[in-house]
This record gives C-alpha cells, sequence and structure tokens, in this order.
C-alpha cells in the first residue's frame, strides 16, 4: 500500500507546477464556498463579460479599433440591461401580481374540475380518493405560500443590495472588457514560467466555458422567446411569465424542464380545462422542449457538454447544494474542467518528465 501511495504521489505532484495548481484549486474553491455570496457581484461580471467578449473580438475582425469596439458593446449591454429593468421586468411584476390575485379562484376551479374524475372514470378512482387528494393538495399548498410569503418577506432586505449590483456590475463588466489583456498578464506573472498543465487546461476551459456562457444565453432568449409566441398563440394568461420561466429553466439540465412543466400544466388547465385547446397546447410546448434538447442543445454546444446525464445531474445537485445558484449555472462547466484535469493531469506531468530527461 505504501509502494502505491508513493508511486501515485510521484506520478501526479513530482513536478513544481502540480503543486502550485493543486493549490490554487484549494484555493479557489474554498474562496468560492465561503466568500461566494460575497463576491456574487464579481462572478456576475465576469459571466456577462464572457458574454460581450465574444462580441468584441468579432468586432475587432471588421477592424474596428479595440476601445471603440468596447464602448459599442458596453452600450449595448447597458441598453439591454435598461430594457430589462424598465420593459419585461414591469410586465412580469403585473403578471405575478394578477396570478396571485387569481389564484384562489384558480384553485377552486380546479378542484371543481378534479371532482368530475370519479364520474367519469369511477373504475379507476372514487369520490372519497379524491377528496383526500385534494385535502392533501390544499395542505401543501397553504404551506408553500406560507414559505413564499416568509420568504419574500426575508428578502425585503436584499432590495437595497440587488441596487448595489445594478450599480457595481456595470462597472466591474466595463474594467473587465477594457483590461482584459492587463489582468490576464497580472495573473500569469505570479505563475511558474513553464505551465504545460495550466495552460492546457486553460486553452481548453476558456474556449469550452465561454462557448458554454454564450450558448446558454442564447438558449435562454430562443426557448423563451419561441414558448412565449408558442403560449400567445393560443391566448394563455401569463404567458410572458411562463415564457420567462421556461427560458431560465435551461439553467438546471432535465430537472428544470420537468419543473416548469407544472405551472404551465396548472395555468392551462385551469384556463382551458379538458379541451382540445389544452391538448393542442401542451403538444406544441412538448415540441418546443423536444427541440430544446434534441437539436438547439448539440447544435449549440456540440463537444463542449460531452459528459454523461448521470454526470451533469449530479454535478447540478453537488455544485447547487455547495454554491447555491452559481453552482447550478457552472455545473457543467465545473464537471468539464475536473473531466480536463483528470485527463490532462498525468500527461503534462509526464511531459515535464520526458522534458527534463
Amino acid at each position: 500500500m505504501r509502494d502505491v501511495v508513493r508511486y501515485w504521489v510521484k506520478r501526479y505532484f513530482s513536478d513544481e507546477e502540480a503543486v502550485i495548481f493543486l493549490l490554487l484549486l484549494i484555493i479557489g474553491f474554498s474562496i468560492v464556498i465561503f466568500m461566494g455570496k460575497m463576491l456574487a457581484p464579481f462572478l456576475a461580471s465576469l459571466v456577462i463579460a464572457y458574454l460581450l467578449e465574444g462580441l468584441v473580438s468579432k468586432l475587432e475582425d471588421f477592424k474596428v479599433p479595440f476601445k471603440l469596439a468596447v464602448a459599442s458593446v458596453f452600450l449595448l449591454f447597458i441598453s439591454t440591461l435598461s430594457a430589462l429593468i424598465f420593459v419585461l421586468l414591469p410586465i412580469l411584476w403585473r403578471q405575478l401580481m394578477r396570478l396571485t390575485d387569481e389564484l384562489p379562484g384558480m384553485l377552486e376551479k380546479g378542484q371543481q374540475l378534479l371532482l368530475l374524475l370519479p364520474e367519469q372514470y369511477p373504475s379507476m378512482i372514487s369520490e372519497e380518493q379524491m377528496q383526500e387528494m385534494i385535502s392533501f393538495a390544499a395542505v401543501e399548498i397553504g404551506q408553500f405560500g406560507q414559505t413564499v410569503v416568509s420568504a419574500s418577506l426575508s428578502s425585503l432586505p436584499n432590495i437595497f443590495a440587488i441596487i448595489i449590483y445594478l450599480v457595481l456590475v456595470p462597472i466591474l463588466v466595463f474594467f473587465i472588457l477594457k483590461d482584459r489583456d492587463l489582468l490576464i498578464g497580472w495573473m500569469q506573472s505570479y505563475l511558474p514560467k513553464k505551465r504545460l498543465l495550466m495552460t492546457g487546461i486553460w486553452r481548453e476551459m476558456d474556449q469550452q466555458l465561454a462557448n458554454y456562457i454564450r450558448g446558454k444565453a442564447i438558449e435562454i432568449v430562443i426557448v423563451g422567446v419561441a414558448t412565449y409566441l408558442g403560449l400567445v398563440v393560443f391566448g394563455l394568461q401569463y404567458s410572458a411569465l411562463l415564457g420567462v420561466l421556461v427560458g431560465l429553466s435551461v439553467l438546471v439540465p432535465y430537472i428544470g424542464a420537468a419543473v416548469v412543466t407544472v405551472p404551465v400544466t396548472l395555468i392551462a388547465m385551469f384556463q382551458f380545462g379538458f379541451s382540445d385547446t389544452f391538448l393542442y397546447l401542451m403538444i406544441v410546448y412538448g415540441v418546443i422542449q423536444a427541440l430544446d434538447g434534441n437539436v438547439l442543445v448539440p447544435l449549440l454546444f456540440s463537444e463542449a457538454v460531452n459528459l454523461h446525464p448521470i454526470a451533469i445531474i449530479v454535478a447540478v445537485l453537488f455544485f447547487g447544494g455547495v454554491w447555491g445558484f452559481w453552482g447550478i449555472f457552472f455545473a457543467i462547466p465545473l464537471a468539464t474542467f475536473f473531466k480536463a484535469i483528470l485527463y490532462a493531469w498525468p500527461r503534462a506531468v509526464d511531459a515535464h518528465s520526458a522534458e527534463a530527461a
């Protein structure tokens, strides 16, 4: 056993770069776990800067000066952010408040629809069983409502923090875009001159992370807009709110789509009942979800998400539990990062050993 441990240590940690890289990983994850909430504005700024950096590079390819490209892209970002805050957010808030007001009536209508099932299918379910199910659902919904109210009241102090973020994030995004080369050079000055392992992993992850963030942003917009248009065609209420929820659900692979289907189905059922319109609407919604999973995701991400579904779900559960929202958002890149480390580490150390020999 001692020989196995000695061989493993020599195999993976015989090189100075490997030891430094391990220390950086430990320090980095410790900062994320213990200071993730404090660094939320900076993390959000990094994500947005990654999203915008591609546009800056595209403008540079068309011979646009770097400073002008950064200024143009930053103005586009500010305009988009302003539209989201002053146009989309009020619409969503109004629909959410209207949904809250109409929820008791919708629940009563849903109860009436459910009570018709024993009459239509007496061999499958009895009236007593349906009453028990309705009573249980009413208790659960009541508890959920209390949880939502308490969460809303506890989140009131965070409004001031959100306002601060709205000021800090654009400033951080601008300086990250403007001084990207300076920041990268400063970080590299603290690393070993020979960094085959770090360079290999960074090149792979930089490309994959950038593609993932941009791909997710595009996927959110496409799925959200497609869902909104599909629901509007049928005249479903709260289409904007549901479209945003469905778009954001793509952040959590597999789980998000399953969860967000519940409110879409319930609201459609309350409005249309068990009618042909309800059936056609759910078919359209199912087609959108199928196209997202089978066409859009492979097209946007290709090899960037070359992970087994089990690995993706485990990564979402683990990193989401450790890091909250950001853990869920970065679950796939982090899983890919660990996969790249496992692939590159022994090869990089072997290459160093061969050079030394």
